[in-house]
């Protein structure tokens, strides 16, 4: 195959070097994600505002379309219990009720988002994924998970709700308790349903619970004759994706451009986390870049063809793992399975009970809390459990969209907070041990007599370059016997310099200078030296040899002798000991 083809069409390299004992492991994938994608595309449509069909068709483009242009081998694309809710706050304000305008603004913000990912793709910004720190993404996610299971409860009870967000379910589905206007068949349906999958899964986790259970509602209500009792999903219509995009505005466009952003943020980021884990296992590895552009293609063409915005799932990539999935084959049969479905046994959903595909809803987005990684933060990272939790309240009190704002906010702050308190600390002489290292971590170092080295760890930069000049002249004054007459920099740290920093350099080195103290540069590398030269601060320091190549060879130069407290280096291939255990710097 032509190498360019086959970089930008991985799909048919795998297909051109597929292997005849991968195929029942593919065919029994294929099968056993048919099963997952029933009940999960119709229940995240539900929750996404829209026809529980819709589901279906955002299930079969995305995966044909994604086994040809995808760089994994195994990712499941399709809708996401994280984005449901996004898609609904972002078109059904717009959609006036009107239930063939909502999926047409699905279908507009599906070709939006996936414009904006290939756009990304080919400008190469797959580093955006990693702007979303884990412990906010873990808030983020939990507080996905209360608002969808929120979004359930009126479907679970078969009570109306008519307050329209997921906030507004709970008070709504509180007041029907407290009236007694509760369908109990519905209730009973769900809470079996529920209680059904959690059995199922502690007997296996490859066995797909929420199919049989669907299978199961749906056959005892037609048996029972509750389809008047409960409400029901009705009959699919019959027919394959298509085109429904009329009825649009202009307006609509600029309506639905800043939603589709922090959409497309959270997609990729979810999708490319999920590719990369699963190519680790497999010893493969994928560009973020080329999975942006191909999930922005499947987005696309979901778009056009009735469906909504799809990303990587988390919930059935594993189940296809686990089952023996070997390639993108097991895609394929997953969605003309779906196809087969749709086209021959559209009716069976007019006996779907709608609370057992909010059991099955609820049961699934359970799983996704993460309590245990809430926890551990608290005990390890008190700080960032915080910003965890202000993520997950955000969601929840204030809505989808904006908690995107909050978290992608909330780690611009953590990232900030980091830059700008680093560690630093002074370093001293350890008997014995080669290097100078940090005093706080060794309290049998000891200080050079008029000298002072500091250490400080983090990119110099505006954030924190008053913190870096106060730390430096704290420790020139810093009283001692002799006093400091030459303080050293260890800068190895040192990645970068901003023109701020820069500027902040020249003032401290002509401050020390008034006090009579010289100021070194030691291990600076050669970006940082570039750029203070740039910036008008590095000509002072390489013009009167103030640029040491490390630390040691500034104390030497210094003190006009050389340390006696460590052996010699051996000779190469010499028998010597080489004297006391040596450490690396710390």
């Amino acid at each position: 195959m032509n190498p360019r083809l086959a970089r930008w069409l991985p799909g048919l390299q795998t297909a051109g070097r597929y292997r005849l004992p991968w195929l029942r492991h593919d065919l029994l994938a294929g099968a056993t994600l048919t099963a997952l994608l029933i009940p999960a595309g119709m229940g995240y449509a539900q929750v996404a505002g829209l026809p529980p069909v819709t589901g279906l068709y955002a299930s079969i483009v995305p995966l044909l379309v994604y086994a040809v242009v995808g760089p994994s081998r195994i990712l499941v694309l399709g809708p996401d219990s994280s984005l449901a809710p996004m898609i609904a706050a972002a078109i059904v304000p717009l959609s006036a009720g009107s239930p063939q305008r909502v999926v047409a603004l699905a279908g507009l913000l599906a070709i939006i988002i996936g414009a904006l990912m290939l756009l990304g793709g080919l400008m190469r910004l797959g580093f955006l994924a990693d702007f979303l720190s884990k412990p906010i993404r873990i808030g983020y996610l939990n507080g996905i998970v209360i608002v969808i299971m929120l979004s359930q409860l009126p479907n679970l009870l078969g009570v109306d709700d008519p307050s329209g967000s997921p906030l507004g379910a709970l008070p709504a589905t509180l007041a029907n308790l407290r009236a007694g206007h509760i369908a109990w068949a519905a209730l009973t349906i769900g809470l079996a349903s529920i209680a059904a999958m959690i059995l199922l899964r502690l007997i296996a986790k490859t066995i797909p619970s929420a199919f049989l259970v669907i299978g199961l509602a749906t056959a005892a209500v037609a048996a029972l004759g509750l389809q008047s009792a409960v409400d029901v999903v009705g009959a699919l219509p019959f027919g394959l994706p298509h085109p429904t995009l009329s009825g649009l505005l202009p307006s609509d466009l600029v309506e639905l451009a800043v939603p589709a952003m922090g959409i497309a943020l959270i997609a990729f980021a979810d999708t490319s986390i999920l590719s990369r884990t699963f190519a680790a296992r497999t010893g493969s590895h994928v560009s973020s870049n080329r999975e942006m552009i191909a999930v922005g293609v499947a987005n696309v063409s979901t778009g056009l063809f009735g469906g909504f915005p799809v990303s990587g799932s988390s919930s059935r990539t594993p189940v296809v793992q686990s089952v023996g999935g070997r390639t993108q084959l097991s895609s394929v049969v997953g969605a003309l399975l779906l196809i087969v479905f749709i086209l021959l046994a559209p009716g069976v959903t007019a006996y779907l009970p709608e609370a057992a595909l909010a059991a099955v809803v609820i049961a699934a987005t359970a799983t996704m809390f993460s309590a245990r990684d809430v926890l551990r933060l608290v005990r390890r990272s008190p700080i960032e459990a915080l910003l965890s939790l202000a993520t997950t309240a955000g969601v929840v009190a204030f809505g989808v969209l904006e908690g995107v704002a909050i978290a992608v906010g909330l780690s611009l702050l953590a990232f900030i907070n980091q830059t700008r308190r680093p560690y630093r600390t002074e370093l001293g002489l350890v008997p014995g041990v080669r290097g100078y290292h940090d005093l706080t971590r060794h309290p049998e170092g000891r200080r050079l007599p008029g000298i002072a080295i500091a250490r400080f760890d983090a990119p110099l930069i505006f954030a924190n370059s008053g913190l870096f000049t106060a730390f430096v002249q704290e420790l020139a004054d810093r009283p001692r016997d002799p006093p400091v007459h030459t303080l050293i920099l260890a800068a190895e740290p040192v990645t970068r310099v901003d023109i701020t920093a820069a500027d902040a350099i020249a003032a401290l080195d002509d401050e020390l200078t008034q006090q009579g103290v010289r100021l070194v540069l030691a291990e600076a590398r050669g970006p940082m030296k570039d750029q203070l030269i740039r910036f008008g601060a590095g000509e002072r320091f390489e013009e009167t040899g103030r640029f040491a190549p490390t630390v040691g060879a500034a104390v030497d130069a210094i003190t006009g002798s050389l340390r006696t407290d460590i052996a010699e280096e051996p000779e190469a291939g010499s028998d010597q000991e080489t004297g006391p255990t040596q450490h690396p710097p710390k």
